[in-house]
């Protein structure tokens, strides 16, 4: 089965009410379209695994459900192994191996995206342009500052991916920024 972006749409919208885990998937599929173009791969199928990593979250949110009911229903529909695989990656509980290099990118992005988006909800235009690089490292020192937030797997994700993590902050960053106006931010 190839799957289209229109698709992946469609069955977020079947099973995903909140305006800000659709940002938030957007923010994630921005991301993993930004490192797919970067490495060279295939930015539609990368920005599909962002777009629904977290569809089945609003439904199934306990570490028991999500992302596995996820998958479930994916395999239901026909979407290809690969995909789910990826797709499962973003979230250590399930142990996927991070053997891809978009399974390494699913997982640095997800925790990182939502951090940057609540620094920019906290600045005096809640604009993702009000946003930088250094803004970024010092809160990620603010251990108060959105503690739901696991650092460590954006730290972990940054090495993963063989960057600093300055350089993953800025390109996420950037990513994010360039779908500013869908995020709201």
């Amino acid at each position: 089965m190839t799957v289209s972006r229109e698709e992946a749409w469609k069955l977020l919208g079947e099973f995903v009410g909140n305006p800000q885990l659709v940002k938030h998937m957007l923010a994630v599929e921005a991301a993993m379209k930004y490192y797919a173009g970067m490495y060279g791969e295939d930015q539609e199928w990368w920005g599909i695994v962002g777009l629904l990593h977290d569809f089945d979250y609003e439904k199934f949110p306990s570490l028991d459900d999500h992302p596995f009911r996820g998958s479930e229903i994916l395999r239901q529909r026909g979407y290809p192994d690969e995909i789910i695989s990826t797709i499962r990656a973003h979230a250590p509980h399930t142990c996927e191996p991070r053997d891809t290099r978009a399974k390494k990118v699913i997982f640095a992005v997800d925790e990182l995206c939502g951090f940057i988006i609540a620094i920019a909800l906290i600045q005096p235009n809640k604009k993702l342009s009000e946003v930088d690089v250094r803004s970024v490292k010092k809160k990620l020192k603010s251990k108060s500052f959105a503690r739901q937030i696991n650092r460590s797997e954006i730290q972990q994700g940054a090495v993963e991916l063989g960057l600093s993590i300055d350089e993953h902050v800025a390109n996420v960053l950037q990513a994010l920024q360039t779908i500013s106006g869908q995020l709201e931010l």
